[in-house]
Order: structure tokens, then sequence, then C-alpha cells
């Protein structure tokens, strides 16, 4: 409700267990309890002091509820429960008769809040999205105002998945609202302990993610710990043993880690950044990205955070501030490259982690750009070459990351993998290459060099090096391959994959980017993030209000609230490839225009060139349409519609036949239509 705390484990105060919550009682023990000692056990879990107002609040809450409990019957109440993707904590949980209450007070409110909304519907989502012994129990998120009387607005339990819309009421009717819940019908019994006990199996957004590891908690503490997806702490702390020992024997090392889309490279990456952060020894690193938009998001978002962090702690901080001190921690790899290019001593850094390396120029790219924008003619290294280069000044020891996404060059120059390890083999043949055991994939285009790589000692292979669980779409981890089956034109396989997921991730089809619209704003709630995506060459989207050209700022895009026009939340400006790449929202809607089509004869790559479209005959610029609808086709985190248009007979750039044969396509597959 004010300061949140990083998440703390308490002592249970009447049956000394450990719990997620500051106090934590049954009902009777609760009641039986003197007032001091509560707000006594709440003051001395709180690890950040407790000032006057929020030991007022408190004890209004321990008041009110005492005042109506009693005639409720058995449960349990739990106060100050911590909820940790989100770095918060519920001000009380109530667990009654099989259900679970959330409740958010908001002392001294007047008004039901738009933001208090969300925030508490965002909890009661969390818990049943990511709290194991919560998925299959009726929630009740509750907003609590002290500050009017007479209001209840009850929420109605109509989803699916038995997460009751907000309820919204004052203290005074808190008490009828939870009789009239619990004398209808009462659920299965609840184990309390068993419940408080359940598994957390967060699955962060990238955003979340880097804003918990920048307050120095682990990624064991913010991403899933099930069999599934294991490997992610794992492979971060292999990343940061290979780091150790190049410190410790003074050698030089690369190392490659691969995953499928959203199964958490980026996050490692930041993991092991954040580990390695000691500017005054040899120890310091940066996470590097040639992601323009992903840098401005993260630099921002953390940015954001530090401003609020200082303001709760009664300090202040501008964002310009706070922003250089985040730069320390995440850039540009373009500023990485200049300011080697500008002082040929060894960087301050012994570790550097490249996020997207598939995504580094080319001889060709990085020589042409030399040339035109920095003067220097004849340059001769590709942007590789170079970034190892600087790395390889260092005398005693250095360690490279590569994070790589498999299928995700996206635009003209981009190396791929290959070429990191060519450079390896044939100009630094003394530093140790360590390779994830998935790098020989077609996806990755890396398999001759690996093999002309083949008997050479300092080469290592190692299973813990590839992420092969998306965790983006945390609702249905195999989204990730289905999009390649159907981009790769298996029907059948892709078919028995959507059966498979369609009933815990929608994925449904429409021919009007306004049932789309409609769709999404149905289907997101709380805070759930929402927006529409396209490829970069979908010029012949006009007619329906979306025109690529517009440049969007995707900091606005992805970081602003609903109220803003410029956010993703008004279905209005659109976002590309090159915007979403290494993020995702919950829900997506994609718009497939007449670049990519799907003809009896396979796909059809096209590009809009004045006033008509011609075919693509390279098949490097194929590949990196396909890989845009790849990139576009894997950004949701819970659901996507996507929108094939009909076409126009009388407009010969959207004639019908253009989109016809796309969505007959997705039909095959099984995909669900909406109107």
């Amino acid at each position: 409700m004010l300061g949140r705390a990083p998440e703390r484990l308490t002592w249970r105060p009447t049956a000394m267990k450990l719990t997620r919550a500051y106090y934590a009682s049954s009902v009777s023990g609760f009641l039986a309890c003197d007032e001091d000692r509560v707000l006594g056990a709440l003051t001395a879990a709180s690890e950040f002091a407790v000032d006057v107002l929020q030991r007022n609040a408190w004890q209004q809450e321990i008041r009110l509820l005492r005042g109506l409990l009693s005639p409720l019957g058995p449960g349990e109440v739990l106060f100050e429960f911590v909820v940790p993707r989100l770095g918060k904590r519920i001000d009380t949980v109530l667990l009654l008769r099989g259900m679970v209450f959330v409740l958010e007070f908001k002392t001294g409110g007047t008004d039901f809040q738009r933001a208090d909304i969300e925030q508490t519907w965002d909890y009661a989502l969390d818990l049943k999205n990511f709290h194991a012994t919560s998925h299959h129990r009726v929630i009740w998120p509750v907003l609590v105002i002290t500050g009017a009387k007479g209001r209840l607005q009850r929420g109605q339990l109509r989803s699916a998945d038995r997460v009751a819309d907000p309820t919204l009421v004052s203290a005074d009717r808190l008490g009828e609202f939870l009789q009239q819940v619990l004398g209808v019908a009462a659920e299965e019994a609840m184990d309390d302990a068993a419940w408080q006990s359940g598994r957390y199996l967060p699955t962060p957004t990238i955003i979340e993610a880097a804003t918990s590891l920048y307050r120095r908690h682990s990624v064991k503490e913010i991403a899933r710990h099930d069999a599934g997806a294991k490997n992610l702490a794992r492979t971060s702390e292999k990343v940061a043993s290979l780091i150790r020992h190049a410190r410790d024997v003074s050698c030089k090392s690369i190392c490659f880690v691969t995953g499928v889309p959203g199964a958490g490279k980026t996050l490692v990456g930041l993991d092991v950044a954040t580990r390695f952060q000691d500017a005054a020894s040899d120890l310091h690193s940066v996470y590097l990205s040639g992601n323009g938009p992903l840098v401005a998001i993260l630099t921002e978002a953390l940015a954001r955070d530090r401003v609020l962090q200082e303001r709760r702690e009664g300090r202040k901080v501008t964002k310009g501030i706070a922003r250089q001190a985040v730069k320390a921690f995440i850039q540009a790899v373009h500023h990485f490259r200049d300011e080697g290019l500008k002082d040929p001593s060894q960087p301050p850094e012994h570790v550097t982690i490249f996020d997207e390396a598939q995504r580094a120029w080319n001889l060709a790219k990085t020589a042409d750009f030399m040339q035109r924008k920095k003067g220097r003619v004849g340059f001769r290294q590709s942007e590789p070459d170079f970034l190892i280069s600087c790395l390889d000044r260092h005398r005693d020891w250095a360690v490279i990351v590569c994070l790589v996404g498999g299928g995700q060059e996206i635009n003209t120059g981009e190396a791929g993998i290959g070429e990191w390890l060519e450079v390896v083999r044939t100009t630094y043949p003394e530093w140790h290459v360590h390779l994830s055991s998935q790098l020989m994939g077609s996806e990755y285009a890396a398999g001759d060099t690996i093999a002309a790589m083949a008997g050479n000692p300092r080469v290592h292979i190692d299973d813990d090096l590839h992420l092969g669980v998306s965790m983006r779409s945390f609702r249905a981890e195999h989204v990730s391959d289905f999009v390649k089956r159907v981009l790769d034109l298996e029907v059948d396989a892709a078919a028995s994959l959507y059966r498979e997921f369609a009933a815990n991730f929608p994925l449904v089809m429409t021919r009007s980017v306004d049932s789309a619209r409609r769709w999404l704003r149905r289907q997101a709630r709380g805070s759930e993030r929402y927006g529409l995506v396209v490829s970069s060459q979908a010029l012949r989207l006009k007619p329906h209000a979306i025109d690529v050209r517009t440049p969007v700022d995707p900091v606005n895009w992805f970081l602003n609230d609903r109220e803003d026009v410029r956010s993703s939340y008004y279905l209005e400006d659109v976002a590309t490839e090159f915007q979403v790449q290494g993020l995702e929202l919950d829900w997506v809607g994609v718009v497939w225009d007449a670049d990519l089509r799907h003809q009896p004869a396979g796909w059809q790559h096209h590009a809009f060139v004045g006033d008509r479209w011609q075919h693509i005959h390279k098949p490097d610029r194929r590949l990196y349409l396909k890989n845009a609808y790849r990139v576009l086709l894997t950004r949701a985190r819970q659901g996507m519609v996507i929108v094939v248009p009909h076409g126009e007979p009388e407009d010969p750039t959207r004639t019908p036949a253009f989109y016809d044969g796309t969505y007959s396509y997705l039909q095959s597959i099984g995909i669900r239509e909406v109107t």
C-alpha cells in the first residue's frame, strides 16, 4: 500500500511455519490475538522504517477485520502477502471456505481509481497464473476504500479461470459482501497451510525481470522453478562459472547461449551482467544489445523504477541521474563499438554480454558504415571481428557471452552466428569456445563452421547453454514451436500443436482489424498489456488506419499507461518486428499484409515499391521477411489474434487473392475464427 519491500519470509505466529506474509494466522487465532501484538509482528517483519501513515493504515485494517470476521467461520488471515514477480505485497489475503479473497485497502480513499482497480486485479491474476495452489481456486479481488460509506459494486465471476472481476466496496460494507459470497456456496475445502506453502512459479516480462535484477534479486527468485524451466538458473550459473574460471586461470573465452523465442536468453544476460557489476575490480561487466528499442525501453524502465524507489525511501533523484547509472549496466552495442574506435586501450569491462548476437553486422555492412559515417576508408573487420578485438586487448583474461536467437535475423547485413565462429576460428585461435549443443540446428546457420572446428581442444559443447522451453507464453510453452511449423509449412504438426494449447492459450483469427481490437480489449484484465504489431513491409494497411511509415516511440508504446494515446493500449500506433524483438505483450494482434502470401506453391515474398508489389528474389531478403513474421507471431504471453484482411477487389494493390490464400492456410491448421 505504501513503500514495498523485497520478498521476506517471516515466522507465522500461531504455527511457527515460514510464510510469504508479514503476519499469518487462523481467523480464530487472529481474533484472540491482541491488536498490539499483530501490529508488532507487522512492524518487526518490515524491512523499511514504519512511519505513522503505515502504522495507522495497519491499525485500521486490523480493527476492521476483527469486527467482521467472527461470523464468517474458520479460515486464514494473511497481512502483507508478498507477490514475488511484481515485487509488491497484497495488503490482506483471506482464505475462507475454499476461496481466496485478495483485499487491497486505500486508507482515506473516497473513490475507486482505475490504477487501484488494476493493481488489485493484477494481484489476483498473479496468484492464479503463478501460485501453484491458487490455480484451481476461486479468487475474489476486492478494492476497499475507507474514506466513503455505502459503496458496493460486486464483481462478477465470469472468467473460465475463476478469477472474478474486482469488487469495489467501502469499508462499512465489506462484511456484507463477504457474507453474500460465502452464503451462496462453499468451494472444496482448502488446506490453508498447503496453500501458503504452494510453489510460486513466476514468469516475469523482460521489463519486470530487468527491474528485479537491477535491484539485485537473483534469477532464481524471479523465474519459474518447475522442471520445464529449471535450466534457466542452470544456464545462468554455467555462464557465471565460465567467467570465474577464465579469471582464475587467465584465459579468454567466448560462449554461445541459444534458446527458443521467449526462453529467457536476455534474462540470462541481465542476470550475468548484474552478478559481475563491481566497477572497482576486474569483474566489471556490461550488457550490450544492437536492439535499440530494447535498450531504450529497459533504460527508461529502470530509471523510472529507480526514481520511484528513491522517492518511497524519502530521497530525491532526477531521472537523468538515474539514466546515467543504468547506462553503466545496459548499453547499445554501437556505443561500445564507437568507444572502441576512439580509444585503442583495453576496455574497463572484462565481461561483455552481446544480446541477439546473430544481428551483428557482416563485413560489407560494417565497412560501408565506417566509410559513410566514420570516415574510415578501407575498414576490414566485420562487427563480430571488431568487438572480439576490443576484448582481446586485455592482457590477462576476458569473456564474451553471445546470446543467440535462431531464425531471427531480420535486417540486411546481419551476419548471423556463423560470422562470430569463423572469426574466432581464423583470427583468435587462442580463445576458448563454449558452444550450445543446439547450435548445429539449421535455424542458426552455423553448422559448416562448427564442423570445421571439430577436434579443436579449445572448443567445448555444453547442453547447459541451451534454453529449450519458452517462458514468454507461460500458458503454452509450445507456441514458438507452433509458429516454426506454420512458417515451415508443416500443416499436420502445426495443427497438432494448436490442438494441444488452444484451450490455455487463445489463438484466433479474423478478417477485421476492428474485430481484433475488440477481442484484445475483451481479453485483457488488470494492467495486462496489449497491442497491434505488423511487418515493417506491410505497406498496404493504410485503409485500416495502419501506417508503418509513421514512426512509433517504443518507450511510450511499451511503458506508458492506457490513459496515454501513444501507448500500445490505444491500438492506434503499431509496432514492427524492429520495435518488438526481444520484448513481449500479454495479448497481441498480428495484422498480416500481402508481403508474405501463402499460395499453392508455398510462401511468396513481396516488397511494395512505388505503386505496386514486387517479388523478392534474393534468398537473404526472403529469409528476413519470414523471420519478421516469426518475431511478430512469438510476442504474446497469454494469447493472440491474427488479422488477414479481406482485400479490396477494386484496388490492384489489395486484391483479395493476395490475402485469401493465407487465411485459408491458417484455417487448414484449425485456428478458430472470430468476428
